[in-house]
């Protein structure tokens, strides 16, 4: 349709005064984004207006009233200038910087951290011979004076050096395997990996259906009842939580009979236990926008989500975060208070066989890693649609610090299967980084492909949320814009992007050259000690002919 017809149907749709507002502001982001089409901007503009007319805020009895009007969520920010005298302070483009700023200044961080950790795993990369020296003449600790912690090193030190041992039988017994042995343990691995894909997708399916039953079903009606309207709120976070403790039990089952060595049954379990966590999140995040970007009619089209159910779709993606980071602290607050010192009181004065059997709850590290992990990603994601998220998950930690800290002196017991601190670090640094990549993903879809809703947030006047800094640059100066314009073309990507191909093949080269060189001196080191058994030999023969 033209020009004349549009303004015809949105004359109908919305007052007057209305549609005059929003020609004027259409025309004026046409002057600052000479790419938007007039007709685009006036159905947003109408859409804005419908959405503004709708149920917002959306129905939530937990979430409605101050927590959803307040500085929590998205749409809060509904204001586009500040003014500080003559500075003016604009709020949508603060709001999209700030996202970029921390999302840069953490995965800087963790890639520095990480590098660190990688140079550290390969100056640690040694062979077992050099290993056992290490760990029978200069693994002890000399500044150990408490008895208990002397007891906790030696039978640190007593497992690696079973684990080594374990790990040089399980590689004779692979290297003495018939042909028919490596068909039946590829075959039995083939299977129970097929038997982990079937229960990542059941936890996946059972996401996807409830997140969508919750979706669907949630009400504002108060003849419902609030424990019933709580339990559909809350249904994804409870299934996501099931599927979190239930997955890593099967997968600690059915490593068992792999037949891997200890060392890569840890790291296995590990891989799958961060995956299916992680993974949770981004099938939540799948459904939720599957239900944003559904549309049925053409005003759904037109605003290019579904405004009717969502409104202001920022802050129900807020909402499930807000309610994963929440329902997460009461899993491990729960679980600490009210299992683990039961536990201890059980084990300690019952003199029943089961409870004796049962025993202490052992401190896993790996695994409490992983849920802080876990709770950052949530983080990370969530803090463009619920800004204070950070400040909750800094209290939700600090508490669940100094819980962990009860519960480790008071009811658990050191680990029987410690994990090497050499290379947990690298690791757990690696799976944060995945996390942070998880976490991109969807903000980045959501700030350049999901419109921005109108009904509420800083970008209502913008089609999406990135289109802020396009804004932005068009009204800098020509000079600078020129400038910025031919940085982001492609006479100034190639060249950059082979530039970038040359430092890093230097540093490929260099990184060879110096293994060469480490390579060389372990050659050097080999001789030398050589020498000096054969002159030790030369000397003990010389004093026996004297």
């Amino acid at each position: 349709r033209n020009i004349d017809e549009e303004s015809c149907f949105l004359r109908s749709a919305v007052s007057p005064s209305n549609f005059r507002k929003a020609e004027r502001a259409a025309v004026c982001h046409l002057s600052g984004a000479h790419q938007i089409s007039l007709t685009v901007i006036l159905g947003l503009f109408a859409c804005r207006i419908v959405c503004s007319n709708s149920a917002f805020p959306s129905c939530s009895n937990l979430l409605q009233g101050f927590l959803e009007k307040t500085s929590l969520f998205y749409g809060y920010y509904t204001v586009d200038t500040v003014y500080f005298g003559t500075v003016r302070y604009r709020v949508p483009l603060a709001y999209l910087l700030t996202t970029l700023a921390y999302l840069s200044l953490s995965l800087l961080w963790i890639v520095k951290r990480s590098v660190e950790g990688f140079k550290q795993s390969l100056v640690r990369n040694e062979d077992q011979f050099q290993s056992y020296c290490n760990k029978i003449f200069a693994g002890w600790d000399f500044c150990i004076t408490d008895v208990n912690a002397a007891r906790l090193k030696h039978s640190s030190l007593q497992y690696e050096l079973k684990t080594d041992l374990e790990e040089e039988r399980l590689r004779q017994r692979v290297a003495e395997r018939t042909t028919q042995e490596k068909v039946r343990i590829y075959c039995l691995r083939i299977f129970l990996n097929l038997i982990v894909l079937a229960v990542l997708s059941a936890c996946f399916y059972a996401i996807y259906r409830a997140t969508v039953y919750s979706q669907e079903n949630i009400s504002c009606d108060k003849k419902i009842k609030l424990e019933d309207n709580l339990w559909i709120q809350y249904l994804p976070s409870i299934v996501i939580t099931m599927a979190n403790f239930i997955a890593p039990l099967i997968f600690s089952v059915l490593i068992k009979l792999e037949d891997y060595s200890p060392a890569f049954e840890i790291r296995l379990t590990l891989m799958r236990c961060v995956f299916v966590r992680l993974a949770n999140i981004g099938v939540l995040l799948f459904s939720l926008w599957t239900r944003i970007t559904f549309c049925v009619d053409q005003k759904c089209q037109a605003c290019g989500y579904n405004y009717k159910l969502y409104p202001c779709w920022e802050s129900r993606v807020g909402q499930e975060m807000y309610k994963l980071m929440i329902f997460d602290f009461i899993i491990i607050f729960a679980v600490t208070v009210f299992v683990d010192f039961p536990r201890k009181l059980l084990v300690t004065h019952c003199s029943w066989k089961a409870c004796r059997w049962c025993g202490l709850q052992e401190f896993d590290i790996p695994n409490n890693v992983l849920e802080m992990v876990y709770g950052q990603t949530i983080c990370w994601i969530g803090t463009f649609y619920c800004p204070l998220l950070p400040a909750i998950a800094t209290i939700k930690y600090f508490i669940i610090f100094y819980v962990k800290k009860i519960s480790l002196m008071h009811t658990c017991k050191p680990s029987s299967r410690p994990f090497r601190a050499s290379s947990s670090n690298f690791f757990f640094l690696v799976v944060l980084l995945i996390g942070l990549i998880l976490a991109f993903i969807p903000l980045g879809l959501s700030m350049t492909h999901i419109r921005s809703s109108k009904a509420c947030g800083p970008f209502v006047y913008f089609t999406h949320s990135w289109d802020v800094i396009a804004y932005t640059i068009n009204r800098f100066p020509d000079v600078l814009k020129k400038v910025l314009n031919s940085m982001a073309s492609e006479a100034f990507a190639v060249p950059f992007f082979m530039v970038l191909c040359l430092i890093m093949f230097y540093f490929m080269a260099l990184a060879g050259a110096h293994k060469r060189v480490v390579n060389q001196l372990r050659e050097q080191l080999v001789m030398e000690s050589r020498d000096k058994l054969f002159l030790i030999r030369k000397l003990t023969e010389a004093q026996r002919l004297s």
